[in-house]
């Protein structure tokens, strides 16, 4: 047996004991360390040299359709379960009981957790998909049930936007499935992506006419765009993207930190393994301009919008769209460089965006505003507040030494060299990454405008004796921030895990 079931039967098992009644925040810290461990332990066996898929197991389920429950990890799976595992483990300790249902509070990260370990350990594109869908409903019910602000609209907002999206997503599924030769037909990822390098998939593909004489449109098309689209509503996509912001500013610190720290990387982790190793770049080619002018309002129209924000919470939830044009732009210049770049982002920003989201919860708790107006001169009441803040604050906005730098510098280098060479001045591609350079001025702008707000200048009366972050807190964020700082001064230790993986596409 894998030990990959128990990464996810844990969190699982822990909701299930805080809700028969057994303390619920000490099970949930108790669930979450343990799978932390295990994913350490998971390190620690995993062989680096070799290529493919390691501690796989596999129980069929629908033969017939090519289902089974097969779990299984290689580097980029098992950076994602490291980073799952650590931002649970943050999100559940800095957590305060909420003072109606607290069990259920707790069991419902848990829930969001084993969704996300679940979808990322999973070699079956099924049940890739079926995880992603289990951790939809806890979502729904702590913004609505434990948000704040307008709560209930968030809630039902961000609900059906993602089911539109899975819905999306998953007829492109199925029109992958009956891409494949019929008898050969499978939800494997591996068997997919082996049939695609042999070139077995739409063999016989169709075609239909457009309106308005625009041509034809084959299966092939239709599909990756399907699958496109599914993957990047759940990433917030521009103009797919209003749902997040919201969300993220109504939803309890540690869902917001789970959401968008974790949960939201399923749609980027899935390009990675069923759209860039199965589709030829030809295909991709045919709908560059149209994504890059889609990734290109993620960069500048987003970002001008969070410019415009005057509260924390909403500028960290445009702020966390706005950085997925970045991951964008690696998957879409399709090339070594650029998918490692875009694979670290993965994993720093969402261990800075988790990192801020912690810390502006505890600023709620303390202050009971997230108003910029309302806030000031902070750092003097809570150095150690402040001191985290401008770390986290350094980390989002790429700043040499962290984790983000190193990502976004090799997606920038990835994206210029992409795309064919254009007769005369840059091609699209190099204009694209000339456009996101802009995009770190302007998260500069921004980051540091909130932190002068917030810590700079006069205290308030009110404000004078706020008591600075407690001891679990300051620890769960200073590790966030470690890590980033590992990752950035040392990049290559999280490229070498993970370019096998990436070998392959």
């Amino acid at each position: 047996m894998s030990p990959l079931l128990y990464l996810i039967l844990l969190p699982l098992v822990g909701a299930a004991l805080a809700i028969l009644g057994l303390p619920a925040r000490r099970v949930a810290i108790a669930a979450a360390a343990a799978n932390f461990l295990l994913s350490v332990g998971l390190v620690f066996s995993f062989d680096f040299t070799a290529t493919g898929y390691q501690f796989v197991s596999s129980c069929s389920v629908m033969p017939t359709l090519g289902i089974a429950f097969t779990l299984g990890a290689d580097g980029l799976s098992l950076a994602m379960l490291v980073l799952s595992t650590v931002v649970t483990l943050a999100a559940v300790c800095v957590a305060r009981p909420p003072k109606n249902h607290p069990a259920w509070f707790f069991a419902s990260l848990l829930f969001i957790s084993a969704g996300a370990l679940g979808a990322f350990a999973s070699v079956d594109a099924f049940f890739f998909y079926m995880f992603h869908e289990l951790a939809l409903v806890p979502t729904f019910l702590l913004i609505g049930i434990w948000g704040s602000g307008d709560r209930q609209t968030a809630a039902w907002k961000v609900t059906i936007y993602l089911a539109f999206g899975s819905f999306v997503l998953l007829i492109g599924l199925i029109g992958l499935w009956l891409a494949m030769p019929v008898g050969e037909r499978s939800f494997d990822m591996r068997v997919i992506a082996d049939q695609a390098r042999q070139g077995a998939l739409f063999l016989n593909d169709t075609s239909m006419a457009l309106p308005f004489g625009w041509g034809t449109i084959h299966g092939v098309q239709v599909t990756y765009l399907l699958l496109f689209l599914g993957f990047g509503i759940l990433v917030s996509l521009f103009p797919f993207h209003t749902w997040a912001p919201q969300a993220y500013a109504s939803a309890p610190a540690p869902a917001a930190m789970l959401h968008a720290g974790v949960l939201k990387k399923f749609g980027l982790y899935g390009i990675l393994r069923l759209i860039t190793p199965v589709f030829p770049p030809e295909i991709a080619s045919q709908f560059n301009t149209l994504l890059l002018v889609l990734l290109v309002g993620n960069l500048l129209y987003v970002g001008f919008v969070t410019i415009a924000q005057r509260k924390l919470d909403l500028m960290l939830g445009y702020s966390s769209v706005m950085h997925m044009g970045y991951i964008f732009l690696g998957l879409l210049a399709w090339n070594p460089i650029g998918l490692s770049g875009a694979a670290l982002m993965l994993i720093a920003h969402g261990l800075s965006i988790a990192a801020l989201f912690a810390l502006c919860g505890e600023l709620r708790e303390r202050t009971g505003t997230l108003d910029l107006a309302d806030l000031g001169g902070l750092a003097k009441p809570m150095p150690i507040f402040g001191l985290l803040f401008g770390f986290a604050t350094m980390a989002s906005i790429g700043l040499p030494g962290f984790a983000n730098f190193a990502g976004e510098l090799m997606i920038f280098f990835g994206a210029f060299s992409a795309g064919l060479p254009a007769k005369t001045g840059f091609n699209n591609f190099q204009i694209t990454t000339v456009i996101a350079l802009w995009g770190v001025v302007i998260s500069a702008i921004y980051m540091l405008r909130a932190y002068r707000q917030i810590f700079m200048g006069p205290v308030a009366e009110c404000w004078q004796n706020l008591a600075d972050l407690t001891t679990v807190p300051r620890l769960c964020v200073i590790a966030l921030i470690i890590l980033l700082l590992i990752a950035g001064f040392y990049p290559q230790l999280l490229i070498n895990t993970i370019a096998p993986a990436l070998i392959r596409l």
